[in-house]
């Protein structure tokens, strides 16, 4: 019997069905064990990805960690473990750049176990109509008071870089050593910065899962306009269940502005890896549990036909064919070796600026440098 550790994260979304997935008969049949461990969300944040690899057989990690782990050395390739045909395979089958965010330095470093963005959160029984537009947003606060911005963690960093992709700049694209042109980031700036000051209090210090959690159960958050989609809050245990949208547009016809989040798992060095894990982390990747036994157990899957599929939008809410097209169009961060740490630093300073409603440029010109700091010699996204 192979026994192996692996890790992902303390939420049903991230858990449930690896666990679930770790009892199949067929599993033990074949020869193989999984014990699942798990940790907060944060604890990826806060732990070294190679410190984590060095420990566990299997570490479910989201795209930006992928350039520490190369530097780390302490992932094995996908195409080494399945070859190259099958990982082109996945990546057409996975909705948007869910498989494409985990290739950096030539090679792709985990399987997209789970596809999310951020997305367009709203209490659909307390507002009349759904914003489409960042102006939208812009007037249901000032009429409301009611809309809030995910800020806490490295979600305001994340929110800046979602609206300068929906004003039609993704950040460090068209040049990696340039975060977003001064006259970019000063729209984006100025339209946080009129959205902080209106953003309820209740929530400005809880990350997505506690923003969703709140606005199921309290009537002071009506729309949340970017925060990242969790499925189970679309049809909750308890509570008023969110309608999911959409994330907002510049104007009609834009791109919806939208970070990709996501989560992946990654086979460390020391995984020996046999015939039988393969076939089980291609079963977790495939039709049949990507449309019935993941969304069955309150994951949240990345193959494109699952988020299509009528079966399972029926289930939760339509949850998924409103906000496919987020997806499919979603933004993709930097991956650098010490994008983690700058996303935190540029949070903090960003948070801080709102507080003291400091001056944009200002602002800007700290965040450029923070990126450079951080970028260090340079390299791939």
């Amino acid at each position: 019997m192979q026994r192996l550790k692996a890790l992902t994260w303390d939420h049903p979304r991230g858990y449930n069905a690896l666990a679930a997935a770790a009892q199949r008969p067929e599993l033990a049949e074949s020869g193989l064990a999984i014990q699942w461990d798990k940790q907060p969300l944060e604890g990826f944040e806060s732990h070294p990805i190679a410190d984590l690899c060095a420990r566990y057989d299997l570490v479910v990690l989201d795209h930006p960690h992928v350039g520490e782990a190369v530097a780390g050395d302490c992932l094995q390739p996908l195409e080494e473990v399945f070859g190259a045909e099958v990982i082109a395979g996945l990546e057409a089958d996975s909705i948007g750049p869910s498989l494409r965010s985990y290739r950096f330095a030539g090679s792709h470093w985990a399987l997209p176990l789970d596809a999310a963005t951020q997305v367009m959160a709203a209490r659909a029984d307390l507002i009349d109509g759904i914003p489409v537009l960042w102006d939208e947003v812009v007037a249901l606060s000032e009429k409301t008071g009611k809309v809030a911005l995910s800020l806490a963690g490295p979600h305001a960093a994340l929110s800046f870089l979602s609206i300068a992709a929906a004003f039609g700049e993704p950040p460090a694209e068209k040049d990696p050593d340039l975060l977003v042109s001064p006259e970019t980031g000063r729209a984006v700036y100025d339209l946080m910065l009129q959205l902080a000051a209106k953003s309820p209090l209740s929530v400005r210090d809880k990350n997505p899962i506690g923003i969703l959690g709140h606005m199921a159960t309290h009537d002071d958050v009506v729309l949340c306009p970017l925060v990242y989609g969790y499925v189970n809050y679309a049809a909750p245990h308890a509570g008023q269940p969110i309608a999911f949208h959409n994330a907002p547009r510049k104007t009609v016809g834009d791109r919806p502005g939208s970070t990709l989040g996501g989560t992946g798992i990654g086979i460390s060095r020391r995984c020996s890896v046999t015939p039988e894990l393969r076939r089980h982390l291609l079963w977790l990747m495939g039709t049949d549990a990507q449309i019935g036994f993941i969304p069955g157990h309150e994951g949240q899957p990345s193959r494109r036909e699952a988020w299509h599929d009528a079966g399972v939008n029926g289930r939760w809410g339509d949850f998924y064919q409103n906000t496919a097209d987020t997806l499919e169009q979603a933004y993709v961060r930097p991956r650098h070796n010490g994008y983690i740490a700058f996303q935190g630093a540029a949070s903090a300073l960003l948070r801080q600026a709102f507080e003291e409603r400091a001056a944009a440029d200002a602002v800007l010109d700290r965040l450029q440098a923070l990126y450079t700091d951080h970028r260090g010699a340079g390299g791939e996204r």
